[in-house]
């Protein structure tokens, strides 16, 4: 059996899918798993909980913490070190292999331009402090020879029913209501973006790659990462609204965070906007001859399944 922790966000949806190919028995974990077909079981837990963590693991062969937490600072400080801890623990107790599905916001601001998974550890913001925290408490584990893990790493999401993203929700959206769709920082640099359904493939590659374990790994990203302005007009193009972008300067997000809690926890995060974001997944395409979606094609799927 292979467990899916945080089943119902953006990435544990298709991922499920993608499972199906590798087991013939899939626990779905979150607070609210909805029900159980075929093949899969619908498990309620509460990760913060030792107990009830503990259960959510057992049995698995392997374990994916997928996870997504509200996007507050305070949130992740008081409730990622808890639950990793429990999923970590529970791992080790059931001799379970852990994917924990990672973020870009622990490294380095000057590695922005082109990350890779070398690029030096060193994050900017309080939300990169708290991935590094919980990063270094899956190593710690696994170079004690405790547990078997690995960190898959993706950069910003694009993709369809991505309701929480960035692209899906100022871009998007904005553009089929007619709106006029919203980028950050400087819309003339080159910003990578994950296709969803590509991030769950390889995810479920990763864990039943029995030598994939003990390292970080970026996951699939089309090397042709276009700037703000010409994702915004593929999507403009594609969907018959070709409305130019509303740019909001860093100053301009800074101050309307003194009105906005959203803008107020985005604006420790315009560093990624204010610079080229390139995000380097070679060494996955390599080793299994991968090959990302290209862009277009995925704002296609996007636009048609909605």
């Amino acid at each position: 059996m292979q467990t899916i922790l945080g089943a119902n966000g953006t990435i544990g949806k298709p991922l499920a899918k993608e499972l199906k190919a590798y087991t013939d028995r899939i626990r779905l974990v979150s607070r609210q798993p909805g029900t159980s077909s075929g093949n899969t079981e619908a498990f309620p837990a509460d990760l913060t909980d030792p107990e009830q963590a503990m259960q959510a693991v057992k049995g698995s062969e392997v374990a994916y913490l997928v996870v997504g937490l509200d996007y507050r600072l305070g949130t992740w400080q008081q409730l990622w070190p808890r639950l990793m801890r429990n999923v970590l623990d529970a791992c080790i107790r059931h001799e379970t292999k852990l994917v924990f599905f990672d973020n870009v916001y622990l490294y380095d601001k000057k590695a922005v331009p082109h990350m890779t998974e070398q690029s030096p550890v060193n994050p900017p913001s309080g939300k990169g402090r708290v991935r590094q925290q919980i990063a270094s408490m899956l190593m710690q584990e696994v170079e004690a020879g405790r547990l078997q893990a690995l960190i898959a790493r993706a950069p910003d999401f694009y993709g369809p029913e991505n309701h929480k993203s960035f692209a899906y929700e100022v871009i998007y959206r904005n553009l089929k209501k007619g709106k006029q769709p919203l980028w950050m920082g400087k819309s003339d640099l080159r910003h990578s973006f994950i296709y969803t359904p590509d991030a769950a493939k390889a995810t479920a590659i990763l864990g039943n790659t029995p030598d994939a374990y003990g390292q970080a790994w970026h996951l699939p990203t089309h090397p042709d990462a276009p700037t703000g302005r010409q994702f915004i007009r593929w999507f403009g193009q594609e969907m018959g609204s070709p409305k130019k972008p509303m740019v909001m300067p860093t100053w301009m997000v800074r101050t309307a965070g003194l009105f906005s809690p959203l803008m107020k926890e985005l604006g420790e995060m315009m560093y990624q906007y204010d610079q080229e974001y390139f995000f380097d997944s070679s060494k996955f395409t390599r080793r299994f001859d991968f090959q990302p979606t290209p862009y277009l094609d995925g704002i296609r799927e996007t636009i048609r399944i909605g």
